[in-house]
């Protein structure tokens, strides 16, 4: 008669085997994919004075370069927009033409280094919107008012996105035309961090403005 005592002692083997994956399995669970993305701007419902004290809680002093948002006081023209940044690395310009009690959109414009991509980044922020489709008939109206605009060079630079030292970004925060400047890590990614602008009208709580009124082609 076969022993059979090896291939209970392989049995026994086995089902140790399959607890300890089941109890490592339980104690230690997958962990879920974990997305992180940084962001540069005010929450929606945020106070606009708490926004404008982080802000300033991020210009801190760090070793490095840093990625910063810089929000105006007033829509400014995209050749105001490069004297206002100087030597500050640009890295977009950010655009929403201002019309009362209409909701415009937001156009977010990437530039090359110097002045010169600047000032043409309006004729860019046109052609992106020209791409932009249109849910309503009223959104179509605004859409094409705005590129109507972008086109002449209006005066609809809400925001600036920059890289620069610490100082730098300090320096920039107090120059005239300048709301907020917000800074992140040193070690932020470009592409990898949303912008979202503290807009002129914005003074109590950061929400969005009404859109009830006419659309207005210049």
């Amino acid at each position: 008669m076969r022993d059979r005592r090896p291939l209970i002692v392989g049995g026994v083997v086995v089902v140790l085997i399959v607890v300890v994956v089941v109890t490592l399995g339980v104690l230690n669970p997958p962990r879920k994919g974990v997305i992180a993305s940084d962001r540069l701007g005010p929450e929606q419902g945020e106070q606009v004075a708490d926004y404008l004290a982080r802000a300033a809680d991020s210009l801190m002093p760090v070793d490095g370069a840093r990625y910063a948002l810089a929000s105006l006081s007033a829509e400014i023209t995209p050749s105001d927009a490069a004297r206002l940044a100087g030597d500050l690395r640009v890295s977009q310009v950010l655009y929403r033409v201002p019309m009362p009690r209409v909701q415009t959109p937001l156009v977010v414009v990437g530039v090359g280094a110097g002045s010169e991509p600047i000032t043409a980044s309006a004729g860019v922020a046109a052609a992106q919107l020209s791409s932009a489709g249109a849910v309503t008939d009223r959104a179509a109206q605004v859409n094409a008012a705005s590129i109507a605009r972008l086109g002449q060079g209006c005066a609809c630079v809400v925001a600036l996105t920059v890289r620069g030292a610490t100082q730098q970004l300090v320096d920039l925060s107090h120059r005239a035309g300048v709301r907020a400047v917000e800074a992140l890590p040193p070690d932020a990614v470009f592409g990898r961090f949303a912008v979202t602008p503290l807009l002129p009208e914005q003074v109590g709580l950061v929400t969005p403005g009404p859109d009830d009124g006419a659309v207005l082609p210049n």
